[in-house]
């Protein structure tokens, strides 16, 4: 819904009426929408107003060259974009070029893939198409509640017209009791038509779920007809024991019991490669015992590289490192897409061909608060777009850090000294760049080695800005109880503190006295966000060397974004009250020398969406 006029005049007389001097009242009180700007990102990819849920359907249209950029609620909306920064509705309010109530989707739509030259060379569409709920791993399956169907462009993307047909894949493997059958994702791979026999530039999809009793899957299929509407079932291609984890569990969590979103995709070192080394993206489910139906205790957002392997004829998916995508608990639900360098965001960066991936960072914590929504009148956002392509970790030192089963492997060792691998992600450098141009103050490094906070000399001018810095440690670090990194949005009544540990190689966001409105209002999150991040032992000129932690913080209002190293990202929400929390501090506890350099805060952030009435 686009605010009238007269809906934006009542709206700003309720903003005016809080006052973000003094304590916040119980916020469920207050009128409608008088939240709406309290907490609203600006560079972030959201609708007009309302919910927003999980990214899907993008691609880069090849008539135009633009990117589009897609997501779920009640049925799916969507915008495109040149640059990867700003952003244009493709339909006025926001509403969705597709909706449930078709022969084949008469409950809802879910996640889909688009075939950029499809059907007639249009866009075309497969998606989940909805006929039974509820739909939930910790119950039994109802047949024929999540089939796979088509629909077609003709407009440009705004709307996406389906057939009049039945399900192109109309039912999970025979006999299969699954636990879910969702999310198609369409992708082309050279790996795959290799061992397949397939002709160049076959079409795959690979969709969620799982088996009772088992464990979750992904489900493999191979375009059979020019056409798309026959897929030949190639079984389970991965499949992994119920619960289960990668190593330990420490680097990549859980792999559940349902896998959902799962992408498939090539990369090299410059970003998106058919014929490179193969990686997936995927959200796996899980719960403690005792497991309680329809309700799933943690969602976690992954990803693994590996491997094809032939077993008994069939293609198999063999992981050889995983990690997290996000270690944030809101952050869920990654979809990605290869774009172009013929594509208009491309061609203007001068950008290789790469892979672009959202998350989605619920707003409610998958619904299960009582955020007060109706005083908001949006919840939820798409983060940042990154880029993602193969890492490298040069210089290390051949120590047991380096041989953990872990987010990296071992790809070379010269006398001692190793190359690691793993998944390099970062913020899409349009978006970087767009972040970084605006008006920056440096502040002076310096070094801390007692417990405290030194506060910068300079205070952002909003709550809109990033943070970067690198963080030194000498080697005797290693193990200690150190703590060192930044208090953000902070001021006498509240503060958010980021900051890496050793004891546990993990980098901390602490809420607790991020949001002063978290002890009026209930619904309002504020646990502790965390992630592990090794920073390995390096040699350079025959001395070893703790690797520097090198952190991008996005603050966007209330979504604060970590990025470090080049494979690390931890999102969250971050809804500090007062209008004077937007200090930033230096921060320090535990035994130990911290050395802060090349500190810059780079303020005002951009508008992502220039044609969205302010």
């Amino acid at each position: 819904m686009k605010l009238t006029p007269a809906v934006l005049a009542g709206h700003l007389a309720a903003r005016q009426e809080i006052d973000y001097n003094s304590a916040p009242p119980n916020l469920s009180t207050l009128a409608n929408s008088s939240l709406f700007e309290t907490w609203r990102p600006k560079a972030h990819v959201l609708p007009p107003s309302g919910q927003i849920g999980d990214p899907c359907m993008h691609y880069t249209d090849p008539e135009t060259g633009l990117f589009h950029v897609g997501w779920l609620h009640e049925g799916a909306s969507g915008a495109t974009t040149d640059d990867l920064v700003t952003y244009h509705d493709l339909n006025a309010d926001g509403k969705p070029f597709i909706v449930s109530g078709g022969k084949n989707d008469p409950i809802a739509v879910f996640d889909g893939s688009v075939i950029p030259s499809g059907i007639d060379g249009k866009p075309t569409l497969l998606y989940t198409s909805v006929s039974y709920l509820p739909i939930q791993w910790t119950i039994q399956y109802t047949r024929g509640s999540e089939t796979q169907s088509l629909a077609v462009s003709h407009d440009g993307g705004r709307n996406f017209t389906k057939l009049e047909q039945g399900p192109v894949i109309p039912s999970p493997p025979f006999a299969v009791n699954v636990t879910g059958f969702r999310d198609p994702y369409v992708f082309q791979n050279s790996q795959l038509d290799t061992h397949l026999e397939s002709a160049p530039g076959t079409w795959y999809v690979v969709i969620s779920g799982g088996v009772h009793g088992e464990g979750p899957s992904q489900f493999l299929y191979r375009q059979h007809d020019p056409d798309f509407q026959y897929w030949e079932e190639l079984g389970q291609w991965w499949h992994e024991p119920a619960n289960s984890t990668w190593g330990n569990g420490n680097w990549a969590g859980r792999w559940g019991f349902n896998f959902e979103t799962s992408n498939i995709f090539g990369l090299d070192e410059n970003g998106y490669n058919a014929e490179g080394e193969i990686f997936t993206t995927l959200g796996a489910e899980w719960s403690v015992d005792p497991i309680v139906p329809q309700v799933s205790d943690f969602r976690e957002m992954l990803w693994a590289s590996g491997n094809i392997a032939l077993e008994d004829g069939k293609v198999k998916f063999v992981p050889n490192m995983a990690g997290k995508l996000d270690w944030g608990t809101s952050a869920y639900a990654a979809a990605g897409k290869d774009l172009p360098a013929t594509s208009k965001a491309s061609e203007k960066s001068g950008a290789p061909d790469r892979f672009i991936s959202y998350l989605w960072l619920t707003g409610d914590f998958y619904g299960t608060l009582d955020f007060p929504t109706n005083q908001q009148n949006w919840t939820g956002a798409l983060l940042l777009p990154r880029e993602l392509s193969v890492g490298k970790i040069s210089n290390v030192v051949d120590n047991e850090l380096a041989h953990e089963t872990g987010s990296w492997r071992v790809a070379s060792n010269n006398s001692g000294v190793l190359e690691l691998v793993t998944l390099k992600q970062e913020i899409a450098r349009e978006a970087l760049a767009a972040l970084t141009s605006g008006d920056s103050f440096t502040e002076p490094g310096r070094t801390l080695n007692s417990s405290g906070t030194v506060a910068f000399q300079r205070t952002p001018g909003s709550k809109f800005h990033v943070i970067t810095a690198t963080i030194s440690f000498p080697h005797t670090c290693r193990g200690s109880d150190l703590r060192a990194g930044f208090q953000i949005l902070s001021s006498e009544h509240e503060s958010t503190t980021i900051y890496y540990q050793f004891s546990n190689e993990s980098i901390v966001v602490d809420r607790s006295n991020s949001c002063a409105a978290a002890k009026t209002t209930n619904g309002i999150d504020s646990r502790n966000e965390s992630g592990r991040l090794r920073l390995f032992d390096l040699t350079q000129d025959g001395q070893q060397k703790i690797e520097a932690l090198n952190l991008t913080i996005v603050v966007d209002n209330s979504i604060v974004e970590v990025h470090a190293n080049g494979r690390f990202a931890l999102s969250t929400w971050a809804r500090s009250w007062y209008a004077s929390s937007r200090g930033i501090r230096f921060f320090q506890d535990g035994n130990g020398e911290v050395m802060f350099g090349d500190v810059t805060v780079h303020e005002g952030l951009y508008d992502a969406w220039p044609d969205r009435p302010s």
